[in-house]
């Protein structure tokens, strides 16, 4: 289980740097410029990454039952899966009400990915990964949220088109990870 804590430690923590060391970040940047502040961020963030991936997978190899989730959590958890992929889409797809609406559908996205699991899964390694995702998401939606007064963000209003776009985008890439990918890429195949 050291694996995955590891790599957890060193992936949260090179994505809270804007929640608890924004000052650090910036006073980095200026100093040695943003080419090596991105270069560290995603050689940690792939090393912790890579050790989260390999973690976790030693830690299935030994399954610790905490508690036994009932089927209509598993339910549940797809349909929050089906939500994370629309706010993951709404990140992207341009002019969307989503993004005009949250900010951030991309945090969003990770604390509905990770509770779904959490309440699908009741095995510690499950527990440990996607609580870890959940806290972070949580911490940093508050963090951008904050960041976005203090600066006075603001995102342009979305259109009902670019929002129909952005739903319907999300629920195929959702239907085509859980038919087809999640199977081979996890090893768990939700749709049985």
């Amino acid at each position: 289980m050291w694996v995955l804590f590891s790599g957890l430690v060193i992936f949260l923590g090179v994505h809270s740097i804007r929640i608890f060391g924004e000052r650090w970040r910036t006073e980095f940047i200026s100093q040695r410029g943003e080419g090596a502040w991105k270069g560290g961020y995603s050689l940690l963030s792939a090393l912790g990454l890579g050790l989260v991936i390999w973690g976790f997978g030693l830690a299935r190899q030994q399954p610790v039952l905490i508690w036994s989730p009932p089927t209509g959590l598993k339910h549940l958890a797809m349909l929050l899966t089906a939500f994370s992929f629309v706010l993951l889409a709404a990140a992207y797809v341009p002019r969307n009400q989503i993004k005009a609406r949250v900010h951030h559908p991309m945090v969003l996205s990770v604390k509905a990915w990770a509770l779904a699991h959490l309440l699908a899964n009741g095995l510690l390694a499950h527990v440990v990964l996607f609580g870890a995702f959940l806290a972070w998401a949580v911490l940093d939606f508050v963090s951008a949220r904050r960041r976005d007064r203090r600066s006075g963000v603001s995102v342009a209003p979305g259109h009902a088109r670019m929002t129909a776009l952005t739903v319907a985008v999300g629920l195929l890439a959702w239907a085509i990870f859980a038919a087809f990918l999640h199977g081979w890429l996890i090893g768990v195949r939700p749709w049985g």
